[in-house]
């Protein structure tokens, strides 16, 4: 069973150790992961090993499946569970239309998108709102005064809508202002921060990680697993993917994202250290992450009820020092992704 853990030092929830992303769970089609979608049947049964294991921390956004992720999982746990045992976290920013005003975090898209996620979801609260990027980080937006949006989302908590705020990938320093002004202002501050770390971007440990873990912000990484790049389901290359998803239309994604000389060889690197240890892949990377003291609940997402089952006994795996260090040491410094554009 997985241990729960408090979601930082700055509120009294507690969250399972891990998270369960949401992203292709929906309908096949809509959303940039329609090619390898999870419908509501397919998706109950890796709710159900979830839960059977105490994984009850549950992460999804307006914009997976353009509100189809948040439809699947708001009915799920209604029907799984009582309320008060789950955790549910959604997303606002990324455009739900092509309207100017269906995007951004502008007080009208904020506070409409929160009451269409929860429409969707069928709840009247979201455990977690997270907003998707910072308030001037996503390509064609208007940039918003972060005062608007900061006073916004404090709404949204005050009317309570939303019980504690999280935040997205952004540079260490544009999370430091955004908690600040709030501070400066009482209004509702950021307590956890969701970013890209894994064993192949670990640019998060310069300023972002080491920013969180001092002042108590729960850290929950995307992608711990590089999109498969570490658990081999691309053999080596962009070229060879083996999976629906690697073989995709979301290649394109992962390959803008992964940019690293050493990137394949560090992911043969830890299929060297998984098959000495008898495990898979993606258990080993899945184990280094955990190994973090700053890292609280990373969030890993599956194609199948058999994966999670995979991913859930990572946290019985003990890397020992040599382990830890053979996996390191062959990361190169790569431009910040945020320096290119938008993670």
């Amino acid at each position: 069973m997985l241990d729960a853990v408090p979601f930082g030092d700055n509120c009294g929830m507690m969250v399972s150790r891990l998270c369960l992303g949401t992203m292709n769970f929906g309908q096949s089609g809509p959303g940039h992961q329609g090619d390898w979608t999870l419908g509501p049947d397919e998706a109950r049964q890796v709710f159900k090993v979830a839960l059977d294991h105490g994984l009850f921390f549950f992460d999804s956004a307006d914009v997976y499946g353009q509100g189809a992720s948040e439809e699947v999982v708001g009915s799920l746990l209604r029907k799984l569970l009582p309320r008060e045992q789950y955790v549910i976290a959604t997303k606002v920013s990324y455009p739900m239309g092509l309207h100017p005003n269906e995007a951004g975090l502008s007080r009208k898209h904020v506070l409409e998108g929160v009451n269409a996620s929860l429409e969707r979801l069928g709840l009247d609260y979201v455990d977690l709102l997270v907003i998707h990027r910072h308030p001037h980080g996503i390509g064609g937006l208007t940039h918003v005064p972060i005062e608007e949006s900061l006073e916004a989302l404090h709404e949204v908590v005050k009317a309570g809508k939303a019980l504690y705020l999280g935040a997205s990938s952004m540079f260490a320093w544009q999370f430091v202002e955004l908690q600040m002004t709030a501070t400066m202002n009482g209004w509702t501050p950021f307590v956890s921060m969701q970013n890209l770390y894994n064993l192949v971007y670990r640019e998060e440990e310069r300023e972002m990680n080491p920013y969180c873990w001092e002042n108590g912000v729960a850290l929950t990484p995307w992608s711990p697993l590089a999109r498969g790049v570490l658990t081999g389901s691309y053999r080596g290359g962009f070229a060879a993917g083996t999976t629906s998803r690697s073989s995709g239309q979301d290649r394109a994604r992962t390959e803008s994202l992964y940019r690293g000389r050493p990137t394949f060889s560090i992911a043969e690197r830890v299929g060297q250290v998984a098959e000495r240890m008898g495990v898979k892949p993606a258990q080993v990377s899945l184990a280094w992450l955990l190994g973090k003291e700053e890292v609280t609940s990373p969030i890993v997402g599956v194609s199948s009820a058999s994966q999670l089952n995979e991913l859930l006994a990572a946290g019985d795996i003990q890397l020992d020092a040599s382990d830890v260090e053979f996996l390191e040491e062959l990361y190169e410094p790569v431009e910040n992704l945020l320096s290119l554009g938008s993670s």
